[in-house]
């Protein structure tokens, strides 16, 4: 499991947001946002820089591995 610091989010909408960007990737099986820490938990084998440029295509900045 890839987990990523995300600044940005601050809402239910920005999580949902970067969870159908990182879910519409192939070999992504599931994205969980904790809000809270800010943070995206990436399940499947999709590369890690095509999440990164997804959450970054959505508005938001990845900050680097959590």
């Amino acid at each position: 499991m890839l987990t990523l610091k995300v600044s940005g989010m601050t809402c239910g909408h920005c999580a949902q947001t970067v969870t159908k960007a990182v879910e519409a990737l192939p070999a992504v099986e599931r994205a969980l946002v904790d809000l809270k820490a800010g943070e995206v938990a990436i399940e499947g084998s999709a590369d890690e820089s095509a999440i990164r440029q997804a959450i970054e295509d959505a508005g938001y900045e990845v900050q680097g591995r959590a």
